[in-house]
């Protein structure tokens, strides 16, 4: 079974103060963590983008079963059956699942930031659309980079806390994910048509931006990329699991360049208490022994999808009208890109259990858990 090195990155304790470049670790009291303040994508957004395309009028799929079936019963904007890790994880530490920024009129709502906020938004980018506007990339980037999502939530924090001490002491006891964040950077490119060369030049570019909220699973697994880069070549996969060698290859260089961030990021900044997740291979444990986790429903295919190989097809997308599983927690892949909820159960239990944590979750402490 795959060993657990670095590929997300979790600051636990960390009092964030956006307006200033400090990062300040704290130690509550037990009971650990009064809320949950996340970043990222749709690997972690519970309902940004549905609330954004509901304003604009760009419903997205993520709004419409068969999207949520699994543990809500209804879509809830989440890219998933149903539960995502950070919904496991607000439920470990006995906290309502996290507010989305944006409410369901299209504005923010603060009713529930108490307790924690939602900034992820399916499709963000680490760096800003600017960026690969710049680099003659075309102008479909989402406006929701985590600058952005740093900037909106540098404007929400004086409604959480009067004070500076007040906000240490939120934010001292929140449990802030970053992470989750810095996969599309590299997702768009790959399916534009950039050759590897070109988007692995954006490897650094990503980190400088993103040290402390990037995750990067075993792309080269996921229904989406064997179906847009098939080969006849055998060469080109892994006999043992039948992902995409290269691909891999790429997510792991980006994890080796990332940890190398990570240590410096820890010199200068010895109080910030950092711990961070292997979702590589905490993922990749599924593609080798798919029956020890119950994937046997074809551990490569989509549960949810268009047809084909691997049952994704750009053309029709999971939909009501797409061809689902019977049972999707036979599937590790929801719909061709994002992972089905007892994929995501998975994953937390990896990382809840300090297997695939560095350094290892203090079990002391119940109410710990990262993504």
């Amino acid at each position: 079974m795959a060993s657990c090195m670095a590929s997300s990155l979790f600051l636990k304790h960390l009092l964030l103060v956006v307006a200033l470049p400090l990062l300040i670790s704290s130690t509550p009291a037990p009971g650990c963590h009064d809320s949950i303040i996340s970043f990222g994508d749709s690997l972690a957004d519970t309902g940004n983008l549905l609330h954004l395309s509901s304003s604009d009028g760009r419903p997205t799929e993520a709004g419409f079963l068969p999207y949520g079936e699994t543990y809500f019963h209804r879509p809830t904007g989440r890219f998933s059956d149903g539960r995502l890790v950070i919904d496991f994880v607000a439920e470990w530490l006995g906290l309502p699942y996290v507010a989305p920024y944006y409410g369901d009129d299209g504005g923010r709502s603060v009713a529930d930031f108490g307790k924690g906020v939602n900034l992820a938004v399916a499709g963000a980018t680490a760096l800003d659309a600017g960026f690969f506007e710049g680099r003659g990339m075309g102008n479909s980037f989402p406006n929701e980079s985590l600058g952005v999502q740093l900037g909106l939530f540098k404007e929400l924090l004086p409604s959480l806390c009067n004070t500076s001490s007040d906000c240490k002491e939120f934010l001292g006891k929140s449990l802030v994910l970053m992470g989750e964040i810095g996969g599309n950077d590299y997702n768009y490119p790959f399916l534009m048509g950039s050759d590897l060369e070109e988007i692995q030049d954006l490897v650094p570019l990503v980190l400088e931006e993103i040290v402390s909220a990037i995750r990067n699973f075993p792309i080269g697994c996921l229904p989406v990329y064997l179906t847009e880069f098939q080969s006849s070549d055998k060469e080109e996969y892994d006999p043992l699991t039948g992902c995409l060698n290269w691909l891999n290859e790429f997510s792991q260089y980006h994890n080796e360049q990332l940890q190398r961030r990570l240590d410096h990021l820890r010199e200068l900044h010895p109080r910030a208490n950092i711990i961070y997740v292997d979702y590589y291979n905490a993922a990749l444990r599924f593609y080798q022994s798919p029956d020890k986790f119950g994937f046997d429903g074809g551990i490569l295919s989509a549960c949810c999808g268009g047809g084909g190989t691997y049952n994704y097809n750009l053309s029709a997308l999971c939909n009501s009208n797409a061809r689902v599983c019977d049972d999707p927690s036979s599937y590790a892949s929801w719909d061709g890109i994002h992972f089905t909820e007892a994929a995501y159960r998975w994953i937390f239990k990896s990382m809840a259990d300090g297997s695939c944590t560095v350094p290892k979750l203090d079990i002391s402490c119940p109410s710990v858990a990262f993504e």
